[in-house]
């Protein structure tokens, strides 16, 4: 193994020269520990004026009917996500926003808004419709959007694509419905409740039809469109900076747009909302989560193309950038450690997939000139972290090759000196630095 360090180091400064420390309000203690209070006192606000609305009952029936859409949402982003899984405190950072943060500002600033508009103008009809057609989707898509933006700005190494713009901003919406649907579900089992209404015919059963049967993926929709002005922002590179800047703007119009045309729909007639439904939303719902999924093939194939550089350099085995780049030959690889060596190994296995592909990510990257001026730095980092879990993970990579194709042509390693029973270089060579391929 190489034995320069995986950071740059420097020469010591001047004599008498002393490093300051970051202030209190730097400190990564200090920045969690805001924003996990903020969220906190958010989620208590929001539940305590949902509570408030709906009364005890209706809440708590409101928050077991929300809850049943919301492991269905979240496994399916996770599946999209499996390629190059994220960190989980991104997402529970994403889905509390939506719940908590995002919730509040919402009811907050519509129920303002609504009534504003109704003392001006003297016309409450006019101003329920205006508050949902209008200011409900800027107030709503702009508060979730928050969320991604955090994570695009704080969390940049772990938003690298289109995919993880779709994640974040679809987890933070799935925590918004969540709690919205609270709302709507609790106050119409309140509406039952006084006018005894039950079965089908019910307040509550219409509601729960519409909203998590028919369109449980509404508000994650609307908010993946913002996601995806942030991904593709992420894969732009940095000289490109009014295209960086402006691809989430036209992102989150369109998530405005899309809740609106939405929104409005019960006011196209007796039929306007199902029209909507059929000819627009499912249409568009298709049309995105296709994209998902050709975006997610094509990180697959980026990994197929990108690592097999690392095999000649000596950094990987021969057969891993197909096993890395297959999903099937992943889970066989993390079975096979589990079965063999326990949870432990089956878990670096799972940490050496993540980090073989965020490399193949940053080589390509690279390739194109949209790498950061930590390229180098990134790299290497990333190289270390998979030759510390080598002998764990490339057995169980070699094992899963040969299952899932075992005539699969793999890149013979560029020499002869090997590890016992693999053929793999005994050291690597130098990085491989795309900048001068």
């Amino acid at each position: 193994m190489a034995t320069s360090p995986p950071f740059p180091t420097y020469p010591p400064g001047p004599e008498g020269l002393v490093l300051r420390h970051p202030h209190w309000w730097q400190r990564r203690w200090v920045r969690y520990g805001a924003l996990i209070t903020l969220l906190a006192l958010s989620g208590l606000v929001i539940l305590a004026l949902v509570r408030r609305q709906t009364g005890t009952e209706g809440f708590l029936v409101g928050i077991g009917l929300a809850m049943l859409p919301v492991p269905w949402l979240i496994a399916a982003f996770r599946w999209l996500d499996r390629v190059a899984p994220g960190p989980w405190r991104n997402l529970i950072f994403a889905f509390a926003w939506g719940a908590c943060a995002a919730a509040l500002i919402a009811i907050v600033a519509n129920s303002f808004a609504t009534k504003w508009i109704a003392t001006a103008t003297a016309d409450p009809a006019s101003a329920n419709t205006l508050g949902a057609t209008v200011i409900a989707p800027i107030v709503e898509e702009s508060a979730k959007a928050a969320a991604v933006l955090l994570v695009f700005l704080f969390r940049r190494r772990d938003f690298t694509g289109i995919v993880d713009g779709v994640v974040i901003a679809g987890i933070t919406a799935t925590g918004f419905a969540f709690t919205e649907n609270i709302l709507y579900l609790g106050t119409a089992f309140g509406t039952d409740q006084l006018t005894g209404d039950g079965g089908i015919a019910s307040v509550t059963a219409a509601t729960f039809f519409v909203r998590i049967v028919m369109s449980p993926f509404a508000h994650p929709l609307f908010t993946t469109l913002t996601g995806l002005g942030f991904g593709i922002s992420a894969l732009s590179a940095e000289r490109q900076r009014v295209r960086r800047v402006l691809l989430p703007q036209c992102g989150l119009l369109l998530a405005m747009s899309m809740h609106a045309f939405w929104n409005g729909s019960s006011t196209f007639g007796e039929f306007g909302f199902f029209a909507v439904y059929g000819a627009f939303m499912v249409p568009v719902f298709g049309l995105l989560t296709w994209l998902a999924i050709w975006t997610r093939q094509r990180e697959l194939r980026t990994v197929r193309e990108e690592l097999p550089a690392y095999v000649l350099a000596g950094w990987l085995g021969p057969a891993e950038p197909f096993a890395l780049g297959s999903m099937a030959a992943r889970r066989t690889a993390r079975d096979y450690a589990r079965h063999h060596h326990g949870r432990t190994a089956a878990r670096a296995v799972a940490q050496y997939e993540a980090y073989a592909t965020s490399l193949a990510f940053l080589r390509r990257r690279g390739r194109q000139g949209k790498a950061g001026a930590d390229f180098v730095v990134r790299e290497r980092e990333l190289l270390d972290e998979l030759w510390k879990r080598r002998d764990t993970a490339r057995p169980a990579l070699e094992y899963a090759a040969r299952a899932a194709a075992p005539a699969w042509p793999v890149h013979a390693a560029p020499v002869a000196t090997a590890w016992p029973g693999y053929g793999y270089p005994a050291a690597p060579y130098s990085v491989y630095n795309p900048y001068r391929s």
